[in-house]
């Protein structure tokens, strides 16, 4: 496509005017203004994509865009992934499997264990996940997580979402959740994470997958690189009532009938007082902490621009191809963004740069997803079978990753 911003750049366009030169790190200028900008491509009715160029601070940038309309009729939103939480898959794939007409790469993820000889990697995304209105995973604490640093006043339960008013907003997703046994009761301190809090008990559910459970029990909630655990306890319940118990976390599917409760140190001890056939129940559920309207889907993710106000701090030197999301027109509008990593493009834009763009786009709120290897857009056309890549991955072929943002239509 021609090398110009999108026409819902228009208001933005007189801050990016500015010789590149004597302009302020983070600003971006538009590459090819000249040119008059061309219509989007319309994937379904409310559900556009383009393309434009922009030259920022480490030079030329080339930016794929899909707005989609939430108040049209048969546009949809959904968390797209490979149908367990500890697994990956290219996001074409995951994209053609639910016939989406765009997507765009999710979370940061746990991408690998070198820290941790002998455990794997279990490709779970950071932050909690919500799909189909399903809760799915809850967040890591913050000194597991896998990505650059947060913005101060942000931390790993960040989530980017559509809730059941159909709207997009950002919030903080917190678990609320317990046990009861036959001498007492404890918080729950995790979902379907790849990394437990020390001293707590997490549930596995059937949405976890068969990746082993161990990861679960290694590191810190202030170092991922910190040692594994060595006292650890697993209690399978099904039905309500424990049926075995092993000191080592183990792996496998687990039927929908079914819970695994893993434990780690303190948390570990009260397992480990529990016998075959003991009454247990578990209770959980993701809280939307600011506006307590549940999640349809949820992507995990952390905020670069609030009220049109980037977030203070925001790097303004790192530059990287990168992937966001936005909400518009107060939250009736989503925007999915993804950066090109061909060759002349693949310096990307600054985090700071991004959440620019992400308001000169148009978006009121914007949210940073995984980048680098991992940004992916796709989209498909009205007659095709299949999606298309519209970028350019970093590393030349898709990166599989845990989850994504699908857009569907019944139109």
């Amino acid at each position: 496509m021609p090398t110009t911003p999108v026409r819902a750049l228009a208001a933005g366009l007189l801050a990016w005017c500015v010789a590149l030169a004597g302009a302020p790190a983070g600003a971006v200028s538009p590459a090819g203004g000249a040119a008059a900008p061309p219509p989007p491509v319309a994937l379904a009715p409310g559900v556009t994509y383009r393309s434009f160029d922009v030259i920022a601070s480490h030079g030329p940038a080339r930016v794929h865009l899909v707005s989609v309309d939430l108040r049209e009729p048969g546009v949809s939103v959904d968390l797209l992934t490979p149908g367990s939480v500890a697994a990956r898959a290219p996001l074409s794939s995951l994209a053609d499997a639910r016939a989406a007409v765009a997507g765009v790469n999710g979370d940061f993820f746990d991408i690998t264990e070198t820290q941790h000889p002998g455990v794997e990697a279990t490709g779970a995304s950071v932050g909690p996940a919500v799909g189909g209105g399903r809760r799915l995973k809850a967040a890591v604490p913050d000194g597991q997580r896998f990505g650059p640093a947060l913005p101060a006043g942000t931390d790993t339960r960040a989530v980017l979402g559509v809730g059941t008013d159909g709207r997009a907003r950002l919030d903080r997703l917190v678990l609320d959740g317990g046990v009861t046994t036959p001498d007492g009761s404890f918080p729950l301190g995790g979902l379907n994470q790849y990394a437990l809090p020390v001293d707590s008990v997490g549930v596995f559910t059937s949405h976890w997958g068969s990746v082993s459970r161990l990861r679960a029990t290694c590191g810190t909630d202030e170092d991922r690189a910190a040692p594994c655990g060595t006292e650890t306890y697993e209690v399978t319940v099904r039905a309500g009532r424990v049926v075995a118990g092993s000191p080592v976390p183990g792996r496998g599917a687990i039927a929908e009938d079914t819970e695994v409760l893993v434990g780690r140190e303190a948390g570990a001890r009260l397992l480990r007082a529990l016998a075959v056939g003991d009454r247990v129940g578990v209770r959980h559920r993701l809280v939307a902490e600011g506006s307590r309207i549940p999640y349809r889907f949820a992507v995990g993710g952390y905020p670069v621009l609030r009220a049109g106000a980037a977030l203070p701090g925001l790097d303004p030197l790192t530059s990287a191809v990168r992937s966001a999301a936005g909400r518009a027109d107060g939250g009736r509008t989503l925007l999915l963004m993804a950066l090109d990593g061909g060759l002349g493009f693949r310096t990307g834009l600054t985090i700071a740069e991004v959440a620019e763009v992400m308001r000169d786009a148009g978006a009121e709120d914007a949210f940073s997803l995984d980048g680098g290897g991992s940004s992916t857009l796709v989209t498909r056309d009205l007659a095709a079978s299949a999606v298309t890549v519209r970028n350019h991955p970093a590393e030349g072929v898709e990166r599989p990753v845990p989850n994504g943002i699908g857009v569907f239509s019944r139109g």
